[in-house]
């Protein structure tokens, strides 16, 4: 297949809409390899048997602003070209052209990478020796990426009339020893600095709090983003934050640290050896020298079964940008990458 002939009907797709459009556009594409669709909504295909098993994954959704498609000379525009349809195109043209002679390889593509990770939560693969995920690298091998959690900090106070505010306990005031907890965590509790990827960071992304202009407000809430280094797991974090923020804030009030909502475990942080067989196959291939991926990814689901590399065409500055678009020539390089690496790990 020609990749860039399916990604100029893919970003023409409105699957920021329905995602069975594009997954219909998938199937169609994938019809002469019987693909599945699972009951999360994960398309799924193999080729070859036994092992080593490669699996080839991306996603389908996308995310706001809308940007028409259109093509200017080799660059196309439009949403979803850079995140993920022209990653996807070349692994479709990939698992398209290999014909494992000792191994397989398997298609994995999910519909709500954006938002809670539930297809790639439910994929059941099994014996894999090596993932390659999708996502818009400029080419390179990215062998590493910070984990992302969410969550809040609850403080809960006493209220009382503002002309009186020694009768309560003012929930807004105790946000600054929250708000100090946050900045002091790391330094006194956090991982150490990671080689690659750098330190943690901490960060108070949004705060509200208060009933009225003239009473003592009982209640705040602050909400915090975490992106995590190897080895803190999700759990780690949360435990030991939550134990930090106790400790920091007055006696009167009570703080109550909680995740953010969501259905499926967060995205952690993770780091495959430079050294493992499917980081070798792409660079030998011609993808660019082991680097950190700039942003959390469903990569982080995967790592702790198998060495995963994030790979793939496009820019990840203009993704989920109003100027989002993706460079032809890089989705065919890709898919010749992809290709050469396969032919080299179940060739």
């Amino acid at each position: 297949m020609n990749p860039t002939d399916f990604l100029e009907r893919a970003v023409r797709t409105p699957s920021h809409e329905n995602a069975d459009a594009m997954r219909a556009l998938l199937l169609d594409e994938l019809a002469a390899h019987d693909p599945s669709v699972d009951d999360a909504g994960n398309v799924l295909v193999s080729r070859g048997s036994g092992r080593p098993h490669v699996v080839l994954n991306t996603h389908i959704d996308t995310v706001p602003p809308h940007v028409p498609a259109r093509l200017e000379g080799d660059t196309l525009h439009g949403r979803g070209s850079c995140d993920a349809k022209g990653p996807l195109a070349a692994l479709l043209a990939a698992f398209d052209c290999v014909t494992p002679a000792s191994g397989r390889v398997t298609l994995a593509v999910t519909p709500d990478e954006e938002t809670d990770s539930t297809g790639a939560h439910a994929l059941d693969l099994d014996d894999v020796d090596g993932y390659i995920v999708g996502e818009p690298t400029g080419l390179a091998a990215c062998t590493s990426a910070r984990g992302r959690f969410q969550g809040t900090v609850t403080i809960e106070g006493e209220g009382a009339h503002a002309a009186q505010p020694q009768e309560g306990a003012n929930a807004i005031s105790a946000a600054a020893p929250v708000l100090d907890a946050i900045d002091s965590y790391d330094a006194e509790h956090g991982p150490s600095r990671h080689d690659e990827l750098g330190p943690p960071t901490l960060v108070a992304t949004k705060i509200r709090g208060g009933e009225a202009t003239n009473r003592v407000p009982s209640e705040a809430v602050v909400t915090f983003d975490r992106r995590s280094v190897p080895p803190e797991t999700e759990a780690e974090f949360f435990a030991g934050f939550a134990d930090h923020v106790g400790v920091s804030v007055p006696d009167d009030v009570t703080v109550t640290v909680e995740r953010a909502e969501r259905t499926t475990p967060f995205l952690e942080a993770f780091h495959t050896p430079s050294d493992a067989s499917v980081v070798n196959a792409l660079v030998a291939a011609g993808a660019g020298r082991p680097r950190p991926f700039g942003a959390a990814t469903e990569a982080s689901y995967f790592a702790t079964d198998a060495p995963t590399v994030v790979f793939g065409p496009g820019d990840l500055a203009v993704a989920h940008s109003g100027e989002e678009y993706v460079e032809l020539p890089d989705v065919e390089r890709a898919a010749d990458i992809v290709t050469d690496a396969l032919a080299e790990l179940v060739g």
